[in-house]
């Protein structure tokens, strides 16, 4: 929860929150958070939020009645030292293991591999977010028996009002809209073919993570003769977020890879279709819901992209997409969530 603007800070808050929520609804156990200093605010019961500490690197009172302690990302840093804490039972959340899908170096694939080999070994049960990671942690991870569950994220629910502010950058063209971390891994310059010789845009909005990579869509945007069709917003707040996803002609995602893709269940609320790539876990996320690049190849693109947009506008599938994305019910997972801790203890 230390990068606000990212889907993992999400999945952190809208667990808590709803784990929180139905706890409280039973009147039994509760679940506290330990957070970063500057979000000690952020979840709905202020109170159980436990705010990091320097000296909770030697000395974690916290720790003395948790009965479970739930790690919510493969790479995290924080678990509990078994030596000290006998009776915690841990849970590890595996988002993905991205690293063997992005074309990285073999010696970084194997380093992140370790890494979460690490935290497997020393966890009692093991969630993944969807069933291609499961598969992925089955074929290159030893869970040496340890239970492992597959709990498919909730959507986020766009919270604010759809409005733009004054410093907001307004497309006055019918626009494209995508959201994400800029990098080359969400593979956004692929996007480019699907604005040139047309009169729509491309609006982009997420944080701006690899610089180089960046200035190569500008770059590119630029030798295309299109660069005044391309926007990168940047981090948006959540009603400019809402504004574009209500507005775009579509929503376009084309992931290399992802453990789940919070962004496509986010913009199927709206009902506009989308159009994502067929890596890793998007097809189980998408559904029948989604339309699909099966390659990068500009014509292939352009033409996924037509065809879709014509059965999108012929059939009504606005309802079909708004289904699929109400489908991934936070409610749902928090319980399931809750039957894992319960089951060690």
């Amino acid at each position: 929860m230390r990068f606000p603007n990212s889907g993992l800070y999400y999945y952190c808050l809208n667990l808590g929150n709803y784990v929180q929520d139905a706890l409280s609804a039973e009147g039994h156990e509760q679940m506290k958070f330990y957070v970063p200093a500057a979000e000690a605010n952020s979840f709905k019961k202020k109170e159980n939020s436990i705010a990091e500490k320097k000296y909770h690197k030697f000395f974690k009172p916290f720790l003395w009645n948790c009965r479970v302690w739930h790690a919510p990302f493969q790479s995290g840093r924080i678990l509990p030292d078994k030596r000290r804490h006998k009776n915690v039972k841990v849970v590890l959340t595996i988002h993905d293991l991205n690293q063997l899908h992005e074309g990285k170096p073999l010696n970084e694939q194997r380093k992140s591999i370790a890494h979460t080999q690490r935290l497997i070994d020393k966890s009692d049960a093991i969630v993944c977010i969807s069933g291609f990671t499961k598969g992925d942690v089955l074929k290159h991870c030893d869970v040496n028996g340890k239970p492992v569950y597959v709990i498919h994220n909730g959507t986020h629910p766009v919270s604010g009002i759809p409005v733009l502010s004054a410093s907001s950058y307004k497309p006055e063209r019918p626009f494209l809209f995508g959201m994400g971390y800029v990098n080359r891994k969400k593979n956004y310059h692929v996007l480019l073919s699907l604005v040139k010789n047309t009169d729509a845009e491309l609006v982009i909005a997420g944080r701006l993570d690899e610089i180089d990579y960046v200035t190569q869509i500008q770059n590119d945007a630029k030798q295309m003769g299109i660069e005044d069709k391309v926007y990168l917003a940047g981090p948006v707040s959540e009603s400019e977020k809402a504004w574009y996803l209500q507005n775009c002609m579509a929503f376009v995602h084309p992931s290399l890879a992802e453990g789940f893709g919070a962004p496509v269940t986010e913009a199927m609320l709206f009902g506009k279709p989308v159009f994502i790539s067929n890596k890793t876990s998007l097809p189980e996320i998408g559904g029948d819901a989604a339309f699909y690049f099966s390659s990068f190849d500009e014509e292939h693109m352009k033409k996924i992209f037509y065809e879709g947009m014509q059965q999108y506008n012929m059939n009504g599938m606005s309802k079909r997409i708004i289904k699929r994305g109400e489908y991934f019910d936070w409610k749902k997972s928090a319980k399931q969530y809750i039957e894992v801790y319960r089951s060690l203890y």
